[in-house]
């Protein structure tokens, strides 16, 4: 294990324990991401809340591991060749975890990939155009009186579902029989949708029935529930 004294986000965020990997988050879709997979493998972790309302994510101590100014990010200092290792881009540090833990993602090569396939899916498809979706309906896209930049998101956001509820049909999980990282991406995401975008009724989000039997089995699991309020508030 390294020192992390010399990195300078900890000079911000103190490690109390710096043995532990260190997650710099907030209870967002994508921070979640992050705080469920590291309670979903039991990894000893320290969460810090980097605060929005402080402007924490523009300072250079958080910068200095999240280039890009976005939650999550980690600080491992069990990292590859007992180096401490920065990552930033909450797929990166699913699929690091992954890798690093042996879990939560198939040792065989092409189930490997396609699991990190819909990993993707999430990434480039669910997050940003549920992101869009939510500042169409809740924010201040919601007085742009041109109905069709809103209709785009809603549209986009029903076609996104219908392709998740398709890969749903007969299938425990995103994967088939096994819980994956894919699950952990997805989501979060969909209750992001639900509960802080309140735009369920605006999608008929309960025709996807498929969507919503996976959905509440990974909102009953424990390590889901722990993960969703962390960091807690200070």
């Amino acid at each position: 294990m390294s020192n992390l004294s010399s990195y300078a986000v900890t000079e911000k965020w103190p490690a109390t324990h710096p043995e532990r990997l260190q997650l710099y988050s907030l209870p967002t879709p994508n921070g979640v991401k992050a705080s469920i997979m590291l309670e979903e493998i039991e990894l000893a972790y320290e969460p810090h809340r980097v605060d929005f309302g402080r402007g924490d994510q523009h300072t250079p101590e958080f910068l200095s591991v999240s280039p890009n100014n976005k939650i999550p990010a980690i600080l491992d200092p069990n990292g590859p060749h007992g180096q401490p290792l920065a990552l930033f881009e909450s797929g990166a540090i699913l699929l690091y975890l992954a890798e690093k833990s042996g879990q939560l993602v198939s040792r065989d090569p092409a189930e490997r990939l396609k699991c990190i396939q819909w990993l993707l899916f999430q990434i480039g498809g669910i997050g940003p155009m549920f992101g869009q979706l939510g500042y169409f309906v809740k924010f201040d896209g919601k007085e742009v009186q041109d109905p069709r930049p809103r209709r785009r998101y809603i549209d986009e956001t029903l076609r996104l579902l219908g392709v998740l509820d398709r890969q749903l049909k007969d299938k425990d999980w995103i994967m088939g029989g096994q819980y994956s990282i894919a699950d952990i991406a997805v989501f979060p995401w969909i209750r992001g949708m639900l509960e802080f975008y309140e735009a369920g009724p605006l999608v008929d989000f309960e025709q996807f029935t498929n969507v919503r039997r996976v959905y509440d089995a990974f909102m009953a699991r424990p390590a889901v529930q722990r993960g969703l309020d962390i960091p807690a508030p200070e």
